[in-house]
């Protein structure tokens, strides 16, 4: 006997195979909690399935490398197409109807808020703009500070040097008194 899948199609951007997405609910044997897994399968497709519909896999001979299964039936259509005047109308063909009318209206908010974005991204053109200008007039301001500081930096090492020469000239000095000072005591002593 074949297996049977249902599944919803993920891709279907191969030609004549398409990926379905099997669900499985089970309760877990320990946890007690229901459990829900999904694996994928590629399965030929001669019907032309569309992403969101619902399909009917059966199992099959090995068709190429990872394609074990083929599209049986179509369960469901992602989208109806429309319907024959002839027809007559379902409950079910109704509520596609109205859900395909939410649709419409997620459009039309769709595109309104598309017009809503456009005029967002004129605000935030004039914001940077604005953030420009401010950062130049930062970047001045720190251009100024780090002058005044290159200034500090030059006047103490002036002083610095000053300072040095300071020190320099007094060592000299004081190096000058104690040999004059040593000669005297040298005198002194020798006389």
């Amino acid at each position: 006997m074949r297996r049977r899948l249902t599944g919803v199609v993920t891709s279907n951007k191969m030609q004549k195979t398409v990926v379905v997405e099997v669900s499985r609910t089970y309760q877990h044997p320990l946890y007690h909690k229901v459990v829900r897994s999904f694996h994928k399968v590629k399965a030929h497709d001669e019907l032309a399935c569309e992403v969101g519909d619902t399909v009917q896999v059966v199992e099959s001979r090995p068709i190429s490398a990872q394609t074990r299964f083929v599209v049986e039936s179509i369960v469901r259509r992602a989208v109806e197409p429309e319907v024959m005047a002839d027809e007559p109308v379902t409950a079910s063909y109704q509520t596609e109807v109205l859900d395909a009318i939410e649709e419409e209206d997620i459009t039309e908010a769709a595109e309104a808020t598309d017009t809503i974005e456009e005029t967002d991204v004129v605000e935030e053109t004039e914001e940077a703009d604005a953030v420009e200008e401010t950062d130049e007039a930062d970047a001045v301001e720190e251009t100024d500070e780090a002058d005044a500081v290159e200034e500090t930096h030059e006047a103490d090492a002036v002083e610095e040097t000053d300072e040095a020469d300071t020190a320099e000239e007094t060592d000299a000095v004081d190096s000058a008194d104690e040999a004059d000072e040593a000669e005297d005591s040298e005198e002194g002593q020798g006389a």
